[in-house]
């Protein structure tokens, strides 16, 4: 999702050796006693991205013997180019799978190794394991894990005189606080919306699916969707929100949406930490006071851990890489899905798969990270539940959900009948023929 477009050509020049050597977690040994190795890895936006560097360069103490370089493509279409490298042998010895949509294409096309060995030693604190195992094997570690979080500006909140989340907010009082927000705003003369949604399926989607008591992507039935989009195009009404019509047309970002104050709340993924963090610093997003909340909940009963959404990042190893090189492959990925690793990405604000104390402690040391015990409580308690469920359906499903998002939100289908119209697709098209 965070994503910025290049040309395919720009491939050919993706292998970008860096010399950044790798070290495997606590271990003096070189990952391979047979001499030098050299691991590729896929990355994308390298200038703009840091985790892949950082992780290389935490890796790094151990191990100087094991050099990592990145293949970059594009982050837009990345997984379109990784399966043509896979199947044209030229893929690169670890790759990241972006999100768990495609997980089983990968899995079940035989182009990933068992690690079932690295998730083995990692214990059970790795949060999104389980979602890379397959008939009892793990085929992937997840080195991060996002979820969404509802972020605020404190700023606009106060000319609005409208008070900030305490806590988690039920749905009702999050449509309460747009209100509010919406009036307050424009009495105190300024511009901005209460509130900005983003055009992606996952705003509305995400967060129904998680929370909605026996919801199911593969069912066909998604009747639950219908309260999330009923709110979202109520918002849109009462001119709390920029129409889903505007937002398209004019390709509106996120970032400078909430970066430039045009909101007073996101509800967007954790990775936008980090970034909005390094825009406030460039001048790119403006200066002002910030927090983030947990999404708001279906009702009280999940206030304690609230419940959100968000695939794992995860990363595994090429089924057909060189048999002298698995062995420094496995123990980067035990490095990065493990204390090391997500000690190195909270550093820089990245939200890792694995939170001890020592990772939490690294997260909110970073400069700009809200230190709120409303924040820390967002990065600390919540149950984040799969957007793409591991199935070789999803994909297919979720292509057809994304047509049933662009035509409810544009308004051009009720939202009743559209939901109708895409569960008979997908028992038509993908279920049935299971």
């Amino acid at each position: 999702m965070r994503h910025r477009r290049s040309r395919w050509t720009a491939l050919a020049a993706a292998v970008t050796a860096l010399s950044l050597t790798a070290t495997a977690c606590g271990s003096d040994e070189p990952a391979d006693s047979g001499g030098p190795v050299t691991l590729t890895m896929s990355a994308w936006s390298l200038n703009t991205t840091p985790e892949f560097k950082k992780l290389a360069e935490a890796f790094h103490a151990s191990n100087p013997d094991v050099t990592v370089e990145f293949k970059e493509y594009d982050a837009t279409n990345y997984d379109t180019q990784l399966t043509a490298d896979l199947a044209a042998g030229s893929a690169p010895d670890v790759y990241v799978l972006k999100n768990l949509k495609n997980f089983i294409t990968y899995q079940s096309g035989e182009q990933l190794l068992d690690v079932s060995d690295v998730a083995g030693g990692l214990g059970d604190g790795v949060n999104g394991l389980g979602n890379y195992k397959v008939d009892g094997a793990t085929y992937a570690v997840p080195y991060r894990q996002d979820s969404w979080y509802l972020y605020y500006n404190k700023d606009l909140f106060a000319a609005a005189g409208v008070t900030p989340p305490a806590g988690a907010w039920t749905w009702a009082e999050y449509e309460k606080a747009a209100a509010d927000l919406t009036a307050g705003l424009k009495a105190a003369g300024s511009p901005a919306k209460a509130v900005y949604q983003h055009v992606w399926q996952s705003t509305v989607q995400g967060l129904a699916l998680a929370q909605t008591p026996g919801a199911d992507l593969l069912s066909g039935d998604y009747g639950y969707l219908a309260p999330y989009y009923r709110r979202a195009l109520q918002l849109q009404d009462a001119g709390s929100q920029v129409d889903y019509g505007t937002a398209t047309t004019n390709t509106l970002q996120y970032q400078a949406q909430f970066g430039t104050q045009q909101a007073a709340m996101m509800l967007m993924g954790s990775w936008y930490v980090a970034t909005l963090i390094a825009q406030q610093k460039k001048g790119d997003a403006q200066a002002f006071q910030w927090g983030f909340a947990p999404a708001p909940q279906r009702d009280a009963s999940t206030k304690d851990k609230p419940v959100t959404f968000g695939d794992p990042t995860g990363l595994g190893v090429n089924a057909a890489i060189d048999e002298g090189k698995v062995a420094a492959a496995k123990k980067f990925l035990a490095f990065v899905s493990g204390e090391g690793g997500a000690t190195a990405l909270a550093s820089i604000g990245i939200t890792p798969a694995t939170l001890t104390d020592p990772v939490v402690q690294a997260y909110f040391g970073v400069e700009g990270v809200p230190s709120d015990e409303l924040s820390r409580f967002s990065f600390t308690t919540h149950d984040t539940r799969a957007e793409n469920p591991v199935s070789p359906q999803t994909a297919a499903l979720q292509n057809i959900l994304q047509e049933t998002h662009s035509a409810i939100m544009s308004r051009s289908t009720p939202v009743d009948e559209a939901l109708k119209q895409a569960g008979e697709r997908a028992r038509s098209e993908v279920l049935e023929s299971r």
